[in-house]
C-alpha cells in the first residue's frame, strides 16, 4: 500500500503510542495542523475507541499550546473529512485542528470545507 500519511510519523512534532500531529502543508489559518492515526484507517468510522482517546488527547494537548504560544486565538474547528464526495482527499483518517481568531477571514472557506465533512466539535476560549 503507498499511502502518504503512514509515512509521515517521521515528521510528527508530538506523538503518543496510538496517532500523531504534522503541521498542515495548506493550512486555512496559522497554527492549522493534522492528528493522524498510526495505523492506517479509511476514515473515521474505521478508527477504535483507543484510537478516538488517543486523538482526542493530542487535539487537547495541542490546543492548549496553541493558545498558550498565541492569545489572539478565540476559537478552534475540529473537523474530519470522510469520504472524496465530502472533500476527502488523502484515503487515512486525519482530523483537522484549525485555530480561529475573532474576525478572521476564513469563516467562508472554513464553512465550505464543514459542509461537505464532519464538523466534529467548536472549542471556545472560556
Amino acid at each position: 500500500m503507498n499511502c502518504l500519511f503512514c509515512d509521515l510519523v517521521k515528521f510528527a512534532i508530538k506523538e503518543n503510542d496510538l496517532a500523531y500531529v504534522i503541521k498542515d502543508k495548506f493550512p486555512v489559518t496559522k497554527g492549522h495542523h493534522l492528528i493522524i492515526p498510526k495505523k492506517h484507517s479509511n476514515d473515521f468510522f474505521e478508527l477504535d475507541n483507543e484510537e478516538l482517546v488517543a486523538i482526542k488527547d493530542l487535539i487537547t494537548d495541542l490546543k492548549e499550546a496553541l493558545m498558550k504560544d498565541d492569545e489572539s486565538i478565540t476559537a478552534f474547528n475540529i473537523m474530519v473529512n470522510v469520504g472524496e464526495d465530502a472533500g476527502q482527499s488523502v484515503f487515512h483518517t486525519h482530523f483537522h485542528l484549525i485555530p480561529r481568531r475573532k474576525g478572521d477571514a476564513v469563516k467562508e472557506e472554513v464553512a465550505k470545507t464543514s459542509k461537505h465533512g464532519i464538523l466534529q466539535n467548536l472549542i471556545s476560549k472560556s
